[in-house]
């Protein structure tokens, strides 16, 4: 997609050093989903339920928003927070692949798994069932493709990550992708899987093209008589940095302030608006991070945050074509929005190619962990931990026809990934079958979050609890018990101390004993669920 006044994709390519052919893919239509009640007809859709639009960042920590703290612009997801509620304390899984399982399905992954979805029904499945024309574009990270769960269509990268400018071979004029490993990311158009997807526009970019699709579904099916689910997951700013050139000098200044002058910004600006208690402490620079006055190559660091920042900025751009479509189709008063992200931001170190800057096609780098301290402010540690910096990131709602108080912070209640199905079968009056296609259904774990859409109070979890690789926690009203590998269970009063700074194991050592007995009893129950 080019745009005036602009760079083109293939004068970035260039100035990378130059590039590849491609191959198109076709475009089928995937077979019907199966149904929630096998055997029977789907409803009819009831007057006046909402269609739904839920929007997936990846990788994206709790401040990069300009509503969460953060200085990249973000004017329509911010838009969004305006109209609507920002929560403080709604939790994923700290991964891609876990999150997405319960979001799916309203369940633990532990419960599930991942490759397959087990002993579950998906969101599409149950709406699909409830008369919902169901549809999707971006990633998906399961086994199984979005046609065989429930989505009528579906577009996009079926794996985790992948090259934004092309996932496939090199394409002749252009240099090779830069690449994480060897084999070939799986994408799927419909019921047909590419292996690899190697898009014949030289202009392709997956933010982009996310969108392309998701527009061009809303064409095909926005006057159809009956409520839409629509599902966007966007990689973006997921690694590796690629990023539009235009999108990359809007940002090229700023973050040559460094991390720890862009710690304290964000902080500030969270005490301000309320997202944060004034009288909490920020956690202070991970004890792994190098402080900024002794970083070397600082232009090379601000350069990478500034290639992210990118990242943010153009799905925010797409965002708003898509709440554009939703208003031309007279469709945006009725529509339950939810925007969120999979996990917070990634410290990984995937540098593939210590030679070539971010941004172009050719490069593979990675945003590092200084940054992606930064991106978690006020928290601690990162992606794949249990600590907030892991597990907590925005959340915001809207849904003009019933959230009528917009820009509300609700810094109160406390929800978790597992509460999306819940809520959206509550609002769309759909039937949570206790079957599914022969075989049991397990109870959902979640809780539907309508009442707080509402102004209403929710009954919350009487306890809520996350495993992923070596992280563990479990959190019973204000109280957080974590830890992480072989050390010591760390328990938290999260009232008092958020950014989980005074361990309070040692002072109360009953309570976290209960509270570790609690998590070792879920474990166990969650790996019967499992083995069905």
């Amino acid at each position: 997609m080019n745009r005036p006044g602009t760079f083109t994709r293939r004068t970035f390519l260039q100035s990378a050093g130059g590039a590849a052919a491609a191959a198109a893919a076709g475009l089928t239509l995937g077979p019907p989903a199966r149904r929630a009640r096998a055997g029977g007809a789907a409803p009819a859709a009831k007057d006046g339920r909402p269609n739904i639009l839920l929007i997936m960042a990846d990788d994206m920590g709790f401040s990069d928003l300009g509503c969460y703290g953060g200085e990249v612009r973000t004017p329509n997801i911010d838009g969004l927070a305006k109209r609507g509620i920002r929560f403080t304390q709604c939790y994923n899984n700290a991964k891609c692949g876990p999150t997405r399982a319960s979001l799916l399905t309203g369940l633990y992954d532990q419960q599930v798994g991942t490759r397959p979805l087990k002993h579950s029904a998906t969101l599409a499945e149950v709406l699909k069932s409830a008369g919902y024309r169901t549809l999707m574009a971006g990633k998906w990270h399961q086994s199984q493709i979005p046609v065989e769960r429930g989505f009528d269509r579906y577009y996009g990268l079926a794996d985790g990550c992948c090259n934004f400018w092309n996932p496939g071979r090199e394409r002749e004029g252009e240099p090779p992708p830069g690449r994480k490993y060897s084999r070939w990311r799986r994408w799927a158009i419909d019921d047909k899987i590419y292996q690899p997807y190697t898009p014949e526009d030289p202009n392709f970019y997956t933010t982009d093209a996310f969108t392309n699709y998701a527009l061009q579904y809303l064409d095909e099916y926005g006057k159809e008589g009956r409520p839409i689910f629509l599902y966007l997951a966007y990689t973006a700013p997921h690694y590796p940095l690629h990023a539009w050139p235009d999108d990359i000098a809007r940002y090229r200044s700023t973050y040559t302030a460094g991390w720890d002058a862009i710690r304290a910004q964000r902080f500030r600006r969270q005490v301000a608006m309320g997202l944060m208690d004034r009288r909490s402490d920020p956690s202070p620079r991970d004890p792994g991070v190098t402080p900024w006055a002794d970083a070397k190559n600082k232009g090379e660091w601000a350069l990478k945050m500034a290639v992210y920042a990118a990242m943010i900025d153009r799905m925010d751009q797409n965002i708003g074509r898509v709440l554009a479509k939703f208003q031309e189709l007279g469709r945006l008063e009725n529509t339950l929005i939810i925007f969120l992200a999979d996990n917070g931001g990634c410290a990984e170190n995937v540098n593939k190619t210590p030679d070539i800057p971010p941004g172009p096609l050719p490069s593979y780098r990675t945003v590092d962990a200084p940054w992606a301290n930064a991106s978690n402010t006020p928290f601690r540690k990162y992606k794949s931990w249990d600590h907030e910096g892991g597990i907590c990131t925005p959340f915001i709602v809207t849904w003009p026809k019933v959230i009528t108080k917009g820009g509300q912070i609700n810094t109160r209640d406390v929800g978790h990934i597992i509460d999306v199905m819940p809520t959206f079968c509550d609002v769309a009056g759909a039937e949570y079958p206790a079957e599914y296609a022969g075989h049991r259904v397990l109870p959902m774990e979640g809780k539907s979050l309508r009442p707080l859409f509402e102004g209403k109070p929710r009954e919350g979890h009487d306890a809520l609890f996350w495993e992923f690789g070596q992280s563990k926690a479990v959190r019973q009203g204000n109280w957080k018990l974590v830890k992480h590998g072989k050390d010591d269970w760390e328990l938290y009063d999260m009232e008092a101390d958020r950014c989980e700074l005074r361990d309070l194991a040692k002072t109360q050592p009953d309570r976290a004993a209960d509270m570790a007995r609690a998590w070792e009893a879920w474990r166990e129950r969650c790996a019967r669920d499992y083995k069905g």
